[in-house]
């Protein structure tokens, strides 16, 4: 049955309760903690919220997609509506087909999927190369590892914030950014919407608004779901208001 949403309960701050659950997926690269706030005001605004954890399927070799997906998957109940952030992106025409139950996807300030593409082949040749100079056996320091302790301040100013961030990253293997995602023929096959929050992501929010999707931008930056998770809440709830059929 088709997802439908209705109105909030009096007194709720959010605009509208949706029936699905919203299973919130964290780049592989980052730590679940990234979504906790956002999931915590969703949760205060009578939300089905829920948080895939990826942090164990980078643990044993590859392929890393199939681990992935089954994270997502143990996160879904029902019917669900998949938002993902950064390099989850890719991740979520997999998870929606193999899952079944999805109603839509959100990206937030993520790339689009590139069927028979690595991260390698779409990343910029400047920052593949940077990161194929870190390769130490196979493995990768953990990405806030790969900006400096100054840049990431900039983003993550609370040291206590910041502080949780850098213990959630985990080390990366190299074979994760050569891995080919599977195609996903006929995808996508439900409703999808753009959350654009940092000047890096305008090119996948630019082809997202060519494809018809919903999209909002805001002048934000790439971690702002910890720093203002707020306004993000906010752009992904009206979002999905958009994908959803109203009554």
């Amino acid at each position: 049955m088709p997802a439908a949403y209705r109105p909030a309960p009096s007194g709720c701050e959010a605009a509208l309760v949706v029936t699905s659950s919203l299973v919130l997926v964290h780049s592989p690269l980052v730590g679940r903690d990234s979504w906790e706030a956002v999931a915590a005001i969703l949760s205060r605004h009578g939300e089905r919220v829920a948080l895939a954890d990826l942090t164990n399927a980078l643990v044993s070799g590859p392929p890393y997609w199939p681990r992935e997906v089954e994270a997502i998957a143990a996160a879904t109940s029902g019917s669900a509506i998949l938002v993902g952030h950064s390099r989850a992106g890719p991740l979520l025409p997999v998870a929606a087909r193999a899952i079944r139950r999805v109603e839509g996807c959100v990206f937030v300030d993520a790339r689009l999927p590139q069927p028979g593409a690595s991260w390698f082949a779409m990343a910029p040749s400047e920052l593949a190369e940077q990161l194929r100079r870190m390769d130490r056996d196979g493995w990768l320091p953990p990405w806030s590892d790969w900006w400096g302790p100054d840049e990431l301040a900039r983003l993550l100013p609370d040291p206590v914030v910041r502080a949780r961030f850098v213990a959630g990253c985990p080390r990366l293997p190299l074979a994760l950014f050569e891995e080919v995602l599977p195609e996903v023929p006929g995808w996508p096959d439900a409703p999808c919407a753009y959350l654009r929050l940092s000047e890096e992501y305008r090119e996948p929010c630019d082809e997202a608004r060519r494809l018809g999707w919903p999209v909002i931008e805001l002048a934000s930056h790439h971690l702002g779901l910890l720093t203002d998770p707020e306004t993000v809440t906010d752009a992904i709830l009206e979002l999905v208001g958009h994908l959803l059929p109203q009554g």
